[in-house]
This record gives structure tokens, sequence and C-alpha cells, in this order.
């Protein structure tokens, strides 16, 4: 197991993603999610989010040869969350989010557990770094499912003022992708917003400005945002 957990984090730490992706999916699923599923907790962001994007493809890949097994993944991420698990959850509203735009069973079944954690009166998160990994799963997912993620808009509105940049960055990227016209005049608000975020999208941190974030067509990444 220690030779494996290696073999597996010196795969994510690579730049090229999508090779790592590749050698993944040699293994069987069932094999490589306890080491993924770690790696949500490293230090450094290009290996969590590299995690995040590998769970996507592995967790498909086990639900497609046995689902309930990729229950027992999204279940345990769920948990995760939970204040009796003793745990914070770091990366697993990514993770779930990530799942689900590879699964679109398991977007049907839980999508509506990702929208709940940013409705005050549902299992609301109130971890300022839990609610960024929401509103980045809910952009995520909005990309590949975005019919499962139209009740989250009026949930994500708030988060377009937010003092902190970051969680009204992130807010502005899943907007933009949720496509309601709800949110159609905060976005506008934020066109000229010079204070800058990163968002992992098209398999890399990229740094934009909120103004760009705004700006930007649905489910196109920023044409002026710049890697690390």
């Amino acid at each position: 197991m220690r030779q494996l957990k290696s073999r597996v984090l010196a795969l994510v730490q690579t730049d090229d993603l999508p090779a790592a992706l590749n050698a993944l999916a040699q293994w069987p699923p069932r094999q490589v999610v306890n080491p993924l599923i770690g790696l949500l907790y490293h230090s450094e962001a290009r290996v969590r989010w590299h995690a995040v994007a590998a769970l996507g493809q592995v967790v498909a890949r086990l639900a497609d040869e046995e689902i309930e097994a990729a229950r027992v993944v999204m279940r345990r991420l769920m948990w995760s969350l939970n204040d009796e698990s003793g745990g914070i959850g770091w990366g697993a509203p990514e993770a779930m989010a990530e799942i689900m735009a590879n699964h679109e069973r398991l977007a049907c079944e839980y999508a509506c557990i990702l929208v709940s954690y940013l409705n005050p009166d549902g299992n609301f998160l109130e971890h300022h770094g839990l609610q960024q990994g929401v509103l980045w799963g809910l952009g995520r997912l909005a990309q590949a499912h975005p019919d499962l993620v139209t009740e989250a808009a009026p949930f994500i509105r708030p988060y377009l003022a937010s003092p902190d940049e970051t969680l009204r960055g992130l807010a502005a990227w899943a907007a933009v992708r949720m496509r309601r016209p709800a949110l159609n005049a905060p976005l506008q608000a934020l066109r000229d917003d010079p204070a800058r975020t990163t968002i992992f999208e098209q398999g890399r941190l990229m740094e934009h400005t909120i103004g760009e974030l705004a700006a930007a067509q649905p489910n196109d990444p920023c044409k002026q945002g710049e890697g690390p």
C-alpha cells in the first residue's frame, strides 16, 4: 500500500495531467481511490487539484463497473463534511463535483446534495474554505449538467457581493456557467472588478481578474488568464 501511495503521488505531482490520468486508468479503480482521497489533503495545491481530476475519472469508471461501490465513495466524501466525522472535508465538494461531471447517473443522484451545502436551510457549510469548494463544484457541475444545478442560483447570488475576493471570484465563475437570468445583473456589476483569484480549469490553475471571470462566455475558459 505504501508503494502504491508513492506511485500515485508521483503521478499527480507531474505537470502532465493527461498522462497521469492515462497511467491511473491502468489500475483497477478500487486500488487507487483511497490514495487519491488522501491526496485531497496534500499541502501543494497542484497535487490536490490533480487528485480531484483523477478521482472524477476513477470513480466514474468504478460506477460503470459497480454503481454501489461508487455510491460508497460519494457517501464517504459527504461524511467527511459532517461535523460528526471529526474532520473538515477538504477537497470533498470539489471531488464530488468532478465525479458527477464525469458520470451522469451519479450527478442525478447527488447534485442536490452539493446544492444543499450553500442552502442556509439545508446542509449549509459555514467554513469559507469549504464554501469555496462548493462554489467551484457548482460551476464544474454546471459545465457538464447545467439543468441539475439551477436551484443553486439564489444561493450563489450573495457570494457575488462577498468581501472575500476568492469567494466572489468563484461565485462569478460558477454563475457564468449556470446561465441563469437572475444572476445577470450582479455579474454585470463585477465586470470592472480588478481583484484577482485563481481557478482550476482545463486541467490547470489559472489566475484571472474577477472582471474577466464575470465577462467570460459560458463554458469557455478566460482568454486572459495566466498560469501560476
